[in-house]
């Protein structure tokens, strides 16, 4: 059987591996980013780039984008110069950037528009997952779409889980990052009273991989936190958007999360200092300076 055409926008630091390995996986692929350094690699491989998202779903039956926040997806999806202004029968659009079950209906309802499927595809697993094409992947509408989309997802993930109608992938996606979230402040906080108490972080790293606090947080960012290295696998500026959006839907039923809602105060502390940009586990940065530690 023929396979299907992708396209994919958004090369980022998740999209650019994830693109990658649709490629790899041998599907047709075509690519669009609105940096156009970002395509290079792409297209030193012969991968066709786009010059507009609508040139992208015009030449592709599926559009997968992966973008920063809903305000990107519905500019790439719904914008002048968007899918809907490529699309053509059959064409199904998958969201996998992380924002909300209420976005998530509504790109639904608005691609409906053009007779355009949809599916909203969030992801976990952070730049590794992407890079080794092991994520996690949750995935919201028609069971025959996702059905027919499967062995893409599957070019880019290990997991990939059906969660129901459209929006329940990016509910499921919010439930995981307030976990992310407060197991990094929950590391941070260890490390903090670590320090002041004198204890080798090695050691601590031993018991906390080794024992019940094991986490992937544990094993992939705490050796980043022992040697300073802040640079971003998955971005603290987005981590307080998802932690946002994670809140705004408890408040709308009337779920208490007090852990979320500091968590993300301390995120918003972060990305006040100018930090946004570096990775989440950059919070320990704040954690030293609260506790007076200077070179955190």
């Amino acid at each position: 059987m023929e396979r299907l055409r992708v396209g994919f926008i958004g090369l980022g630091i998740m999209g650019s591996a994830m693109a990658m390995n649709i490629h790899k996986a041998g599907f047709p692929l075509i690519v669009y980013n609105r940096t156009k350094s970002k395509t290079e690699p792409f297209a030193k491989l012969g991968i066709p780039v786009a010059e507009s998202p609508r040139e992208v779903a015009e030449k592709s039956d599926v559009v997968i984008d992966m973008v920063t926040d809903a305000p990107d997806v519905e500019e790439v999806l719904l914008g002048p110069n968007g899918v809907v202004h490529g699309a053509h029968p059959g064409l199904i659009v998958i969201d996998m950037s992380t924002n909300s079950p209420d976005h998530a209906r509504y790109f639904a309802r608005e691609l409906g528009k053009y007779g355009i499927e949809f599916l909203d595809a969030p992801v976990t697993g952070g730049d590794i997952g992407a890079r080794q094409g092991t994520l996690t992947i949750m995935v919201g509408g028609k069971y025959e779409v996702f059905e027919k989309v499967k062995p893409i997802l599957q070019a880019m993930g290990k997991t990939i889980i059906y969660a129901g109608d459209v929006g329940n992938g990016q509910m499921l996606k919010l439930l995981n990052q307030i976990v992310v979230g407060i197991d990094m402040l929950a590391v941070a906080e260890a490390m903090a009273l670590a320090r002041k108490a004198g204890i080798d972080m090695e050691k601590l790293f031993t018991v906390l991989s080794t024992g019940a606090a094991n986490s992937f947080t544990v094993q992939y960012y705490m050796p980043k936190m022992m040697k300073g290295d802040f640079e971003p696998g998955f971005r603290a500026a987005h981590l307080k958007k998802d932690l946002r959006y994670a809140l705004e839907t408890a408040n709308r039923l009337n779920v208490p999360l007090p852990g979320t809602a500091l968590t993300l105060q301390l995120y918003n502390a972060l990305v006040a200092k100018g930090l946004g940009e570096k990775g989440t586990q950059a919070l320990l940065k704040l954690y030293y300076e609260m506790a007076g530690i200077s070179d955190g």
